[in-house]
């Protein structure tokens, strides 16, 4: 009896050594249930783009050379537009003619995503062309009217995000893609829940694992999240979207299915496959992976002092008033 004691406290010492060998090597760290564990704080943030650039076509990946040229120009870029009212950045951001953001706001990353050694010139991985799949003439509207910014009668007609309800460009997902600046997460991870904090607009999602799909009359801006394990990679299932999020002019019926795979202690590849056949003529999947960083979330405090609402909506009726309406 003592001899098998003393075997069983060997092949546990054993199993301890081992386990603890694998994390301060850069193992895979695994939660009390054994599943990898995904807590902790991350960032997104990458100066890959969504789809892949006209002068990169065909050239999924890059040498880290090639990288290392272009990420050397995207930060001369930022300088340049520096304290500036006007170019290609502000353009994309909203803010040509006004000087809105400067370099101090900005914190979207200085590399392209590295993913299997390598660095990725699009976040799609499918369609190999590295762009959104075509659109349907009524997705092209929808995503058209979405860069104009709604109506200016009433504040609920304003975008979501506009009125701090919900990030900018997706950042809370799904699918959660990387944007301009505050690209930080916070993941808390039980058997039961697996809780995404967002620090823009402090976005919180909540996947519910092994559960099922709300009724498909709950509709929720973020979509009804349920969760399960496929080995060692949470899979994260999402419908039940409202008509207002409308992702990339996607409509209600829009179903993501995400994948947290933790590659090492300071990786988690994150794979998303989105689908709508009212908006998109295929699916189509983006990859990158998300980075351990240090933190903290911070306050996103987006409405405190914000007065751009009132004067949006007091430009209107002036605009109105001066054309005698």
């Amino acid at each position: 009896m003592c001899y098998r004691f003393l075997v069983s406290l060997g092949a546990l010492s054993v199993l301890l050594a081992a386990s603890v060998l694998a994390q301060s090597s850069g193992g895979v760290p695994r939660a009390p249930d054994g599943h990898p564990d995904l807590e902790g704080i991350w960032t997104n943030a990458t100066i890959t783009p969504l789809e892949r650039p006209g002068a990169l076509a065909g050239k999924a990946t890059l040498t880290d050379a090639e990288a290392k040229v272009l990420e050397a120009k995207s930060a001369d870029e930022l300088a340049e537009a520096d304290g500036k009212s006007e170019g290609p950045l502000l353009t994309a951001t909203g803010s040509a003619g006004t000087g809105g953001y400067n370099a101090l706001f900005i914190d979207r990353g200085s590399e392209f995503a590295r993913v299997d050694g390598v660095k990725r010139t699009s976040l799609i991985v499918d369609p190999p062309d590295g762009k959104v799949p075509r659109m349907s003439a009524e997705a092209g509207r929808r995503l058209a009217a979405s860069y104009v910014g709604g109506g200016f009668d009433s504040v609920k007609e304003r975008p979501l995000s506009e009125r701090c309800l919900i990030g900018f460009g997706s950042t809370s997902g799904p699918p959660m893609l990387p944007v301009l600046y505050n690209n930080n997460y916070q993941i808390v991870q039980t058997p039961d829940n697996v809780l995404i904090l967002v620090e823009m607009v402090h976005d919180a999602r909540i996947v519910r694992m092994n559960a099922k799909h709300a009724s498909p009359n709950v509709r929720l801006w973020l979509g009804d999240s349920v969760g399960h394990w496929d080995g060692d990679t949470l899979v994260a299932d999402t419908t039940n979207f409202t008509d207002k999020t409308r992702f990339r002019g996607s409509t209600e019926n829009l179903h993501v299915v995400e994948r947290f795979t933790r590659t090492d202690a300071g990786t988690i590849l994150y794979r998303a496959t989105i689908e709508d056949p009212a908006a998109f003529s295929r699916p189509w999947t983006i990859e990158y992976p998300f980075l351990a960083t240090k933190g903290p979330i911070y306050e996103y405090a987006c409405h405190e002092g914000n007065y751009s609402l009132t004067d949006i909506l007091g430009g209107a009726r002036k605009k109105e008033s001066e054309a005698g309406r």
